[in-house]
């Protein structure tokens, strides 16, 4: 946190001032007490105050006095807010591998929980599509601030939703580019800031290749966060005969790597989860220096009120 105009930080001296002359005053009343020497009359004639309560009005009026003198000061601080028109596509596997149970209930059904957690934590104005992708890739919903209709998408998401069989990662991340471009009438000329984040369980195996679809999202600075989803024992069973789906992740990490963005593995519905929020804390926002001058303001108030509700419930007077 810096000051912009650290010079009136001196009027906390003032503060302090009063700090010591009401400590005074305190103890003079005390020494006043202690010369009264006929206590019995004392206590007759004295009316009964008390004790710690009569200093709470006062420390909270200090404590507001110091938090307006600070915010006066114009304090500043590094505050991270949503990018304008950031914009954030999804884009999840739905091969047949996807069906694979060694993450419970399966793959896609995991996949599919992780994914609706992510977007809910994302910031509201945040615009947010889904992709598809087997053999080929579709997008389900384009990117737009309306959260229903992406949940409606995400419960859409099933095995061999786009028609195709197979594992086209190249292709999902040039769908999500093209996504991203058309999200508005400023998006050709002047893309958003736009992150993608892929999510699959194996090598591709059609379409485009991975590394062409790379080197596009580069050329945008779009980079791609990989998430290789699923164990080296997962299976399938197809006609009562199971067949191996191990997960591979070279490609989805080769592609995270030439574009800039994170590569994450997990094998645990618990470990998806994570990394979404992970990934969460870092799509579509900037750094930026504000005044944060209101924070101070606003405790302040809140202590000149908290003086004022004691006062009047101990005292029957404002201080």
């Amino acid at each position: 946190m810096s000051w912009e105009s650290p010079l009136r930080l001196w009027l906390l001296l003032g503060v302090a001032a009063l700090a010591v002359g009401y400590l005074a005053v305190q103890r003079r009343h005390s020494r006043y007490a202690v010369r009264f020497t006929n206590l019995r009359l004392l206590d007759r004639v004295a009316p009964q105050r008390p004790a710690w309560r009569r200093h709470v009005p006062a420390g909270l009026f200090l404590a507001m006095l110091a938090l307006l003198v600070m915010g006066f000061a114009r304090p500043s601080a590094e505050v991270r807010v949503p990018r304008e028109r950031a914009t954030v596509v999804v884009a999840v596997d739905v091969s047949t591998s996807m069906l694979a149970t060694d993450v419970g209930p399966d793959r896609l059904s995991a996949a599919k929980s992780a994914a609706r957690r992510f977007v809910d934590g994302l910031p509201d104005e945040f615009n947010v599509g889904l992709v598809a992708f087997a053999g080929s890739a579709a997008v389900l919903v384009p990117p737009d601030t309306d959260r229903e209709a992406l949940h409606d998408g995400i419960e859409r998401l099933a095995e061999g939703v786009t028609g195709v069989q197979g594992t086209a990662i190249g292709e999902a991340i040039s769908t999500s580019l093209g996504a991203i471009r058309a999200l508005d009438s400023e998006a050709a000329t002047k893309p958003p800031p736009a992150r993608i984040i892929l999510l699959s369980d194996g090598a591709n195996t059609s379409g485009m290749d991975p590394m062409e679809a790379a080197a596009e999202a580069v050329a945008v600075e779009v980079p791609v966060h990989a998430i290789s989803f699923g164990t080296p024992s997962g299976s399938v069973d197809r006609g009562g005969r199971p067949i191996q789906v191990p997960v591979d992740g070279q490609t989805l990490r080769a592609v995270a790597q030439e574009t800039g963005g994170g590569f994450h593995e997990a094998s645990t519905s618990a470990e998806l989860r994570a990394v979404y929020e992970d990934i969460g804390t870092s799509v579509g926002y900037r750094t930026q220096r504000q005044d944060v001058s209101a924070r101070f303001i606003g405790i302040g108030l809140v202590f000149a009120m908290g003086a004022a509700a004691g006062s009047m419930r101990w005292f029957s007077r404002l201080p």
